[in-house]
């Protein structure tokens, strides 16, 4: 017997598997499970009608009744020629539910094999699922359409209309005196930009002046809200896209390159127009006044992060022509001065210091990866940031002083639950620190300091920057978690964020007298947070879908090659390692860690082979080979040394065998010791990615040296299966790897390598489950914690009280053998309490 049906509106999101979970519009309403009978013809992020009931048990079940808005009506894909009438574009992804089917004569007589763009003419309900070709790409080997291939697929706008185009043509190169009328001119003073050495937008400049109570600090951004009117078609394109996207060498702007790249931009010796937040601070850090104007400025040097940071460090080039100004120097000088008080004062009151690492690419003219390197943060980047915090903090202010419908940039707190799994994290890490009591924020921070300078540090403040909540646009003020502000907002990037427009446009109506610009209502506020939030995620979720592309190809090149490796995170279906040298991770599968029965310990995080008792868990070493690389996908594959491995074992970090730790009898052994002291027992069951919290700027890079080749690789046969080769002059030969046997020839001893499940279909090596990496797994997890799961209903219940919203949904578990032969850990006690969905 059911409850009362209901029907609700949201989002769907398909499953590879058929089943789908729906996200209802209504946040207080857990997400609903939809099985796949229910599912229709319904595709991943499909706007849909659903009918919902409640069972018994408390979960939620519906079936969609209606499709109110298709979310794809263009999909890019690797065209598939199937006879002289037919070809399909095959749905890799499994979001669509099925291939689309393209007659030849509209597939632009594209060939078997190319990446083409289509437009899709009939959707499954109306019977077939077909579409036309509307642009062949060319080449999916060729590096230079990486690019064009993932705006297709994220659906992101690259070209201008018309409109638009003919609208920027009207503006001048440079501001007229006519501008400057009732503007306040600060030409004079030698205010500067800093920036990345490849930027061409520069939306912010500064300068700091001492006083005998403190500092007093000028923040400059570029006005784009003069030139770009609500309504326009500049406008309307703008927030079409919410967002520039960055790629390697290649930006898709919000705005038109005369404004973006000219007009808009504070280049250096010429005149332009600027938004002003103009502020004072005692010595102790403590913001004294503000306020916001518009002015006239020129920037009087246009000045890198290295260039900066060599100043600082009284090392300055002698070929540097930027910083040569001696006024340049001071308001340098005095910058870092301000920027140290203000970062003390911040960590003082609870702003969580993470420090992320990026990973910046290089590029060749034909779309290669020819370097990974990992980006140095330097103290050039913070000195900016504060600035730009300040400023941040000091509109936000501002604006709720007036109590009026506002914007802001919120970063919630994160549950319970997250904070305690991290906590696990940490404690697998090695970790004695507990969370204790007080701040969060001050708490956390006792933890991360635990491991400063250590190796695991950095996939430390990757988890604990997943485990928080999705910073995002509203017009209420919930305040910034990470930053530990109370209030915030974005104010200081207009060319490239439109939410920044905004705010200028809510400023200038209240700090402007007598000014044309209006306030705006709350319903059109929220409607822009909530588009704006999607289309900031969409660009991210593209640029790291680039990322791992790029880095896929790199390391296609290393393929049969060795490294060091470190267990980032361990899974139900294998263990992620992080490569030292790179900041790049891939896969270890579960079928690929050996024949064994291996039992995942969810609470602890552990893998654990069942005979051996061998153990993997967060922070172990490892040397892994690339084994396989899918460059379509931006997956990497490796395997174990096996060698190595026991030689790791006895080291700080390193795969643990049970028998050592505690109970050599397998049977019950101590994995970790919990908050008593006490040994854990556990049961099996037979069931199968600003750059940190404290930043929302990306640094620049240093390099990091490329790894010696061995002139080692293994490439994939013609049917798909991979061939490990050892390139020797004049050898041209090639010696087959087959997963079933796993006897590679030429590369390392049989016996030094694990062997992988002989369940591998057809001897092929599939890479699987797809995730391009750990962030990649992260990202969805965190988005939906049913991403890992088959098509089944949970085979726990919700408790009375659980939290309505989706962060604490649970996974429903499923009974195939997608993860080899993995056996779940039960502990005693679940820690998890929320089963709501």
């Amino acid at each position: 017997m059911t409850l009362n049906k209901k029907t609700l509106s949201g989002t769907i999101k398909r499953h590879p598997d058929g089943f789908g979970f729906f996200i209802p519009d209504d946040k207080e309403h857990p997400d609903v499970y939809i099985p796949s009978n229910g599912m229709h013809t319904a595709m991943t992020n499909d706007r849909v009608s659903i009918l919902v009931e409640k069972e018994r048990d408390g979960r939620f079940r519906g079936d969609i009744i209606r499709i109110d808005e298709r979310s794809q009506k263009q999909i890019a894909g690797k065209f598939t020629r199937l006879n002289e009438r037919l070809g399909i574009i095959k749905d890799e992804g499994k979001g669509w539910g099925q291939d689309l089917r393209i007659a030849i004569e509209k597939s632009m007589n594209a060939k078997d094999g190319e990446l083409v763009a289509a437009k899709i003419t009939k959707y499954p309900d109306d019977g077939k699922f077909e579409g036309e070709v509307v642009d062949v790409i060319g080449d999916a080997l060729n590096p230079l359409n990486d690019i064009k291939r993932v705006v297709i697929t994220q659906n992101i706008t690259e070209k201008f209309t018309d409109a638009t185009l003919q609208e920027a043509k009207q503006f001048a190169s440079n501001p007229t005196e006519k501008d400057f009328a009732n503007r306040k001119d600060l030409r004079h003073l030698p205010i500067i930009t800093i920036d990345g050495a490849t930027a061409k937008d520069f939306d912010d400049a500064i300068y700091v002046e001492m006083t005998s109570t403190g500092f007093h600090l000028y923040v400059g951004i570029a006005d784009v809200s003069h030139y770009v009117k609500p309504g326009t078609a500049i406008d309307k394109d703008a927030y079409e896209r919410g967002t520039s996207c960055y790629f390697p060498n290649f930006v898709i702007p919000m705005l038109p390159e005369a404004l973006s790249n000219g007009l808009c931009s504070l280049m250096p010796h010429v005149p332009r127009l600027a938004l002003v937040a103009e502020m004072t601070f005692d010595f102790t850090g403590e913001m004294t006044s503000s306020s916001f104007y518009e002015a006239v400025i020129e920037s009087k040097a246009r000045v890198t992060y290295g260039e900066a940071q060599e100043l600082i460090d009284g090392n300055p080039a002698a070929e540097t022509q930027s910083t040569k100004l001696k006024e340049v120097q001071e308001n340098i000088f005095r910058s870092a001065d301000l920027a140290k008080v203000l970062m003390a004062k911040r960590f003082k009151e609870g702003s969580l210091d993470l420090e992320v690492a990026e990973t910046e690419l290089v590029i060749d003219g034909t779309g290669e990866p020819i370097d990974v390197i990992k980006s140095e943060r330097l103290f050039a980047h913070r000195l900016i940031e504060e600035m730009m915090l300040a400023a941040n903090v000091a509109v936000a202010k501002f604006l709720s002083s007036k109590e009026v419908p506002a914007f802001y940039r919120v970063h919630e707190e994160p549950n319970s639950e997250k904070i305690s799994m991290l906590q696990r994290y940490m404690k697998n890490f090695g970790s004695t620190t507990t969370v204790g009591t007080g701040k969060l924020q001050k708490r956390l921070t006792r933890m991360l300091q635990e491991f400063e300078g250590k190796p695991e540090a950095q996939i430390i403040h990757i988890l604990t920057l997943r485990s928080m909540t999705q910073a995002k646009y509203t017009k209420d003020n919930l305040g910034h978690f990470g930053l530990g502000f109370d209030f915030y907002t974005h104010f200081t990037s207009p060319i490239r964020r439109y939410p920044d427009l905004i705010v200028h446009r809510l400023v200038k109506s209240l700090a402007i007298p007598n000014s044309h610009y209006r306030l705006i209502s709350e319903e059109d506020l929220a409607t822009a947070g909530t588009w704006l939030s999607a289309c900031e995620q969409k660009a991210a979720k593209a640029e790291r879908q680039i990322q791992a592309i790029k880095k896929a190809r790199f390391m296609k090149k290393m393929e049969g090659e060795e490294f060091d490796g470190l267990i980032s995170s361990v899974t139900k279906f294998g263990v992620f390692v992080l490569l030292r040298q790179f900041n790049i991770d891939g896969l270890v599968r579960l079928d690929d860690l050996g024949l064994e029965k291996w039992e995942f310990d969810e609470e602890n995080l552990t893998l654990t082979a069942k005979r051996s008792g061998l153990m993997y868990k967060m922070g172990d070493n490892l040397k892994v080979i690339v084994s396989a690389v899918d460059i379509e996908l931006g997956q990497i594959n490796f395997i174990i040394n096996k060698d190595n491995k026991e030689a790791s074992a006895g080291k700080s970090k390193g795969p643990l065998n049970a028998a050592n730790v505690k109970n050599p009898n397998n049977k019950s052994y101590d994995r970790d010791r919990n908050a008593s002291g006490k040994n854990k027992k556990s049961y099996s069951t037979d069931k199968r990615r600003p750059a940190s919290a404290s930043s929302e700027k990306s640094a620049s890079s240093s390099r990091s040296e490329r790894p010696e080749r061995s002139g080692k690789s293994v490439a994939p046969d013609k049917k798909g299966k991979t061939n490990f080769r050892t390139n020797k002059p004049g050898s041209h030969s090639n010696a087959n790897f087959e997963p079933k046997t796993f006897k590679p020839v030429g590369l390392i001893r049989p016996s030094a390598m694990a062997e992988p499940s002989a369940k591998a279909p057809g001897g092929n090596y599939e890479i699987k489950p797809r995730y391009a990496s750990l962030t990649d797994y992260l990202d969805k997890t965190r988005t939906s914690k049913n991403e890992e799961t088959a098509n089944q209903k949970p085979a726990t219940k919700s408790s009375s009280g659980t939290s309505s919203h989706r962060k604490d949904s649970s996974k429903r578990e499923s009974p195939a053998n997608d993860s080899g032969s993995v056996r779940k850990a039960r502990p005693k006690k679940s820690s998890r309490k929320n089963k709501s969905r």
